[in-house]
């Protein structure tokens, strides 16, 4: 028996629809980050950008367990002194939910270039429409 090793022109991409919609947010955003390394195929090989496309829909209505609302911080800093910039998970829900589902996607995907390839397929809108129904995706259920 030998060991095949997936070559970068033979990968076939697929398109996910995740719904988000009373979920947690962790737990969609792990699943959207094994689909976006390609961890759920049989022919995964952690050197090779291997993953799928993902789109998660109704990221607004993803949902935070236990005290995270209020307790949890989006933290960025200007680089100036005294520039640290802090909000509320309620609040950074409310205005930029599409943008807090990136960045947990982002922590649980590997900081190299497969990691930052993965990330450009990964598309996240507030609402139940996207753009994308021209490649037909499917629904992961997982």
């Amino acid at each position: 028996m030998s060991t095949t090793m997936p070559k970068p022109a033979e990968i076939t991409r697929k398109w996910y629809v995740i719904d988000a919609a009373g979920k947690p947010m962790g737990r969609t955003a792990a699943i959207a980050a094994n689909l976006l390394r390609g961890k759920n195929k049989v022919t995964f090989a952690p050197h090779v950008d291997c993953g799928d496309h993902v789109i998660i829909i109704n990221s607004d209505k993803a949902i935070l367990t236990g005290n995270k609302l209020d307790q949890k911080f989006y933290r960025h800093h200007s680089g100036w002194v005294g520039g640290l910039k802090e909000v509320n998970y309620r609040t950074f829900m409310k205005a930029h939910s599409d943008r807090a589902m990136t960045l947990a996607v982002k922590g649980m995907v590997p900081d190299t270039t497969i990691g930052r390839a993965a990330m450009t397929r990964l598309r996240v809108y507030k609402g139940d429409a996207h753009k994308h129904q021209s490649q037909k995706p499917e629904a992961y259920n997982g």
